[in-house]
């Protein structure tokens, strides 16, 4: 494994040592470390089959590691399950979202978690106004804009609708975000807005792992770059520290010379 500079002091917030995963006879992931430090973006790279969606779903809690262990804030950690993961304060944002389109962007933010006032009887009824402050609250302090929290996520715009998931995760107390591919199938400006909301989550403290195929998207935002190539992680780049070329080269196990 190649390093262009060493990783940033202090404790990772989360750190894999070792990490395997198998289906079958199928070795996905085979001894693979990865830091992510406090207010950071990570970037993992690599070509598909390379292995990065099963780092991510074990991070997830989805899939549980054949071997190696976890570390969250410095101690040892089973990620057993999405609920698990979520408690830990993990959240990760899929491809297809997970959003409802029949559903407003308020009633988005707070499936499964309504806030409700107690009524005479024992009866309970959604405290609307309490709900639909906080999320006025939360895309505005990620500078979100949406045309009317009413309306529904099916009339919002990809970009919006990347923004509705990533602001639910932030407003349940996340405090890691993993981001799956959030820009592929947008146009110039709504990635422009994903990308300018994955800064934000940084200057929060948040800490994201970005996968994504799109480098020039990793390179205006990450961090550190880390490629995976058949199940190994073979690089770690400072993306300040990097050129594109050097990363392409680490994916396809190419070279980096003239």
């Amino acid at each position: 494994m190649t390093s262009a500079h060493s990783t940033p002091e202090g404790q990772p917030r989360l750190a894999l040592s070792g990490v395997s995963k198998r289906f079958g006879a199928v070795l996905a992931l085979d001894q693979v470390d990865f830091e992510l430090y406090t207010g950071e973006v990570v970037a993992l790279v690599g070509d598909n089959g390379a292995g990065k969606s099963t780092l991510a779903k074990i991070i997830a809690g989805v899939y549980q590691p054949n071997a190696g262990a976890i570390l969250f804030e410095g101690r040892s950690t089973r990620i057993g399950s999405p609920e698990a993961a979520s408690a830990l304060g993990i959240a990760t944002v899929y491809q297809d979202l997970a959003l409802c389109d029949n559903l407003d962007v308020v009633a988005n933010l707070f499936l499964g978690r309504e806030r409700a006032s107690g009524l005479p009887g024992g009866l309970h009824a959604l405290s609307e106004e309490e709900m639909e402050r906080r999320t006025r609250d939360v895309l505005q302090s990620l500078s979100v804009k949406i045309p009317s929290v009413r309306r529904p996520v099916a009339e919002l715009s990809g970009g919006q609708r990347q923004s509705v998931a990533v602001s639910r995760a932030v407003l349940w107390g996340s405090r890691i975000v993993v981001l799956d591919e959030p820009t592929a199938a947008l146009g110039v400006e709504q990635t422009a807005l994903v990308l300018r909301l994955v800064g934000q989550l940084r200057e929060r403290g948040l800490s994201v792992v970005l996968i994504s195929h799109n480098l020039a998207d990793v390179f205006q935002v990450a961090d550190r770059i880390v490629v995976l190539r058949l199940g190994r992680r073979v690089a770690m780049f400072q993306r300040r520290e990097t050129t594109l070329e050097q990363v392409v080269a680490a994916i396809t196990g190419g070279s980096t010379s003239p």
